[in-house]
């Protein structure tokens, strides 16, 4: 879980949290339980990169900062080594 929350925060960051060292670092955890989800089930990358988009655009009513830096994402959280144990 604190991989996700490190590639969130330094890779995507679509807010610029990292901009800001006053702001709290767990901006984005409300998003890694379910990218946990995605990954422990084995979801493709252009899968993940399409959720952040949704998440970007829909849940946080901003642009979007190009596909190609959502699947750069994508790809770095599909690397991670994720089970279902604790």
């Amino acid at each position: 879980m604190d991989s996700i929350r490190n590639v969130l925060l330094n890779d995507w960051d679509p807010i610029g949290v990292m901009d800001d060292p006053e702001w709290p670092r767990d901006e984005y955890d409300s998003y890694v339980g379910q990218i946990y989800g995605f990954l422990v089930r084995g979801e493709p990358a252009d899968f993940i990169a399409r959720h952040l988009c949704f998440v970007e655009e829909k849940m946080m009513g901003l642009g979007s900062p190009g596909e190609s830096v959502r699947m750069s994402v994508a790809l770095k959280l599909k690397a991670l080594n994720v089970s279902l144990s604790a």
